[in-house]
Formats: structure tokens, sequence, C-alpha cells
């Protein structure tokens, strides 16, 4: 990244530094040797404020599914900001969204909305101790939920801390996490139902719930199999405890999520990203009876729950025109947009004889540069070497080439895309990938 092409960027940063640390308020947008600030968005397109056109290949952490400037998200959005941005009372958008995540997802029939899906899955992880009676809860060792302290555990674990195959060890991601946290979270390997059925049956008495992401990224992308996730739902239900399914991301696999893909009913569903229409948003949603500790009707609730912006009607009446606009039309054009990817950028490694797969499924897609059996998040790890830097650095030459990917590999696809702009990401991989 070059000073002469992105000075004003260069001279904001050097503001930033004293305002801010690191000059850096999120670190997934985090790059050196400054950050580049964007201006606005057209269609798949970031400009940036020196007036450089990148293509958005990762759409602001897989939540923008129509990419900039969906005229019905527009609409919605400046008709509301006439009436008002927010109010300290219900709104109509509210019941609207509710209805249309409920028609869309068999196992929901109540919603509860939050502000973003860290909250999401916290307010759900709550919802079942509430429920069951049961302090502790079960993961995927790798398996990203959001920053919340509980969720995190084991997010970033490596081969010297993250113990046996059959008896993960529970890991801190942040510093200071209390070891009465980590006490409270079992950790299972994903993708194994031999170890991982041991593992939850041993803690059954004790578990509330058990929370899975049907494709985890931070866990290499790699898809559940079937047979894992009749597993959990199988003993999950002999044990008394919940399952808790993570769509914030995968909700854009399909009209139905995931877990309409898979055929699966969890008991509880945190959802964000893609429902609120390019605005903040989270939700937890799922079975009545589950959802009830909720219910204000009767005198105080089992959970509280409040939230200055909760249900904030910008996000509810955007959420409501990005769903309209998700139709099995788009869906289908999702679909076959991360099929031209896929089929394209791996034949652009064997022509060029790069040891490098994609893992991940319809409009999710990520870079791996090996060719190792990728199964868990241990596999993937192990398999990386040095590969994850080479990744990072690959993201680094993509962004000078016009196209922005995660830094670990991750690319996802929005309804704003055609045919040759996915043409045009491949182009750029094309001429980024001798440089490493």
């Amino acid at each position: 990244m070059s000073t002469s092409q992105t000075p004003e960027s260069a001279a904001l940063y050097e503001r930033a530094k004293k305002v801010m640390p690191g000059g850096n308020t999120r670190h997934t947008v985090f790059r050196k040797p400054y950050q580049v600030y964007a201006a606005r968005g057209e269609g798949c397109r970031i400009i940036d404020i020196d007036g450089n056109s990148r293509i958005d290949a990762v759409g602001n952490f897989t939540s923008l599914i129509h990419g900039y400037g969906c005229e019905a998200i527009r609409v919605a959005a400046r008709e509301q900001l006439e009436n008002g941005l927010c109010f300290g009372m219900a709104t109509p958008g509210e019941v609207r969204l509710s209805e249309m995540l409920a028609e869309r997802l068999p196992s929901v029939e109540h919603v509860r909305y939050c502000n973003s899906g860290t909250e999401a899955v916290m307010n759900a992880v709550k919802v079942a101790r509430a429920y069951t009676g049961r302090a502790k809860i079960a993961k995927c060792e790798g398996a990203y939920h959001g920053t919340y302290d509980v969720v995190e555990t084991s997010q970033e674990a490596r081969p010297e801390n993250w113990g046996e195959p059959d008896a993960p060890n529970s890991v801190p991601t942040a510093a200071g996490t209390p070891q009465g946290v980590l006490d409270d979270v079992v950790v299972i390997p994903f993708n194994n139902v031999e170890l991982g059925e041991k593992i939850l049956r041993a803690k059954g008495n004790d578990l509330a719930a058990v929370l899975v992401d049907v494709m985890p990224n931070r866990a290499g992308l790699v898809p559940a199999t079937q047979e894992f996730l009749d597993m959990l739902r199988r003993v999950t239900r002999e044990i008394g405890a919940l399952l808790i399914l993570d769509e914030v991301i995968t909700f854009r696999l399909g009209y139905n999520g995931a877990q309409g893909r898979y055929g699966i009913d969890p008991d509880l569903t945190a959802l964000g990203k893609v429902i609120g229409g390019g605005f903040p948003i989270g939700a937890v949603a799922g079975r009545k009876d589950v959802m009830a500790v909720y219910d204000p009707t009767n005198g105080a609730p089992r959970v509280q729950h409040g939230g200055t912006f909760s249900a904030n009607p910008m996000s509810m009446v955007a959420g409501i025109a990005a769903l309209e606009a998700l139709t099995p039309q788009a869906y289908d054009h999702l679909e076959a947009l991360g099929e031209r990817f896929q089929t394209g950028i791996t034949a652009l490694f064997d022509e060029m004889g790069i040891d490098a797969q994609v893992t991940g499924l319809a409009s999710l897609r990520r870079i791996h540069l090996n060719r190792a059996s990728l199964t868990d998040f241990r596999s993937t790890v192990l398999a990386g070497g040095d590969g994850a830097a080479k990744v990072a650095a690959l993201s680094r030459l993509l962004f000078d080439e016009g196209v922005i990917i995660a830094a670990n590999g991750l690319v996802c696809f929005s309804t704003a895309m055609t045919f040759d702009d996915i043409d045009d990401i491949i182009a750029a991989f094309a001429r980024a990938l001798p440089k490493l």
C-alpha cells in the first residue's frame, strides 16, 4: 500500500492515533502501516477517502448481503428517518420482522431483539441457563461466537495449551478472563461424533446448552457433517440441555438459513448481520416455552432484558426490506456466484501450481494455502503452518489489486455482484499470487 495512493488515509490515521488505542476501534479492519478509510459504497465496491475503488468481497464481515445501495433498503431507511430514529415505545416493524423470521425458520416461534451477534449469543446463553437451571455450556473448539467471555473460550487455543483430543482445555482468549468463567465452559471437538458425545454425556447433568455454528469461520469454514449435528440434537434432548444454533453468519446460506439446509431444529437460534439490512442488529429466537423466560405479562420475568436501541425502528425496517429482497431467486444467484468463484479459483490454483484449497458453502468461502484434509479447528491450525501468515499477506496484496477479503482468507458475495465481478476477483488473485 503506497502513501502516494492513499495520502488522505495516512494523514487521518495520524489523527486517529491521538484519540484511539493504536488509532483503531475495530481490530478486524486494522492494517499496517495505517488504516484506509472508506468514504462511500456503490454496488459491491467501496471507494476510500482518496477516491480508490475496490471490490468488497467481505461485505462488512458478511453482513451486507445486498452490497451497497439496495434501493428498497434506502427507501425504507429514508422513510423511517423522517418519522424518527428511535422511540421509548414498541414499533410495528419489530412485529413484522419477527413474523418474517418465524416464517423462514420453522424452529422459531418467538423472537427478541438486541444490537449485535455477540449480544444475541450472550442472551441465548442467559435464556438457556434460566430455562434449565444449569450453569455450564458446551461449545466447539475454535468456534467464534462473539466477544462475550464465556463463548470466546478456546477460540484461539493452540497446540501448546489446547489439551488432549478427548479432553480439550478451556483456554481463555482475553487476558484476565476469570477461572470461574472457564470452568463453566465444556469444549468439544468439532465434527468428532464419538468424542463429542462422550464429553457431552460426561457433563450432561450440568449443561444448560450446547452452542454450535454449522460452519465456523475461525475454525476453517469447514461445514459440519450431518452426523455431528444429528448427534448434538439427539444428545441434547437426552441430557435435558438446549441446542443453540449460532446463525449470525450462516443465516445467509439459504432462504431457511443453515438449519433449513441441514434439516435441524434447534431450541434457540442466534441471529444478526444480514437480518438488519446493514444496520446494527441481533436477535435471539426459539421455542415459545423457552423464550417465555422473557415474558413480562405475569410479573417480573426470569430474565430481564431492555436495551436502549434494541428493536430500533431503523434496523427493523431495513431488515424487513433486506429479507423481502432475499427471495429464493436471490439465494440461487448467491449460490451461483459461490460456485463460479470456487470453480475459477480452483482452476487458477491448479494452473499456477499452488497448493491451495477453498472451504465453505454458497456465498461463504475461505482460502487456505494448503491441500490438507481439513475437518475441524485442530486440523486447520496444524495444516496452516506459515500458510496463515501467507494468507494474511495475500489479503494485503489483493487490497492493492482492488479486492477486499478478510485477513484469514474469508470471502463472501452479495446480490449486487455479477459473474463479471467474480471474474475480476479471480483476476486480482492471478495478479497477487505471484507476488507472495
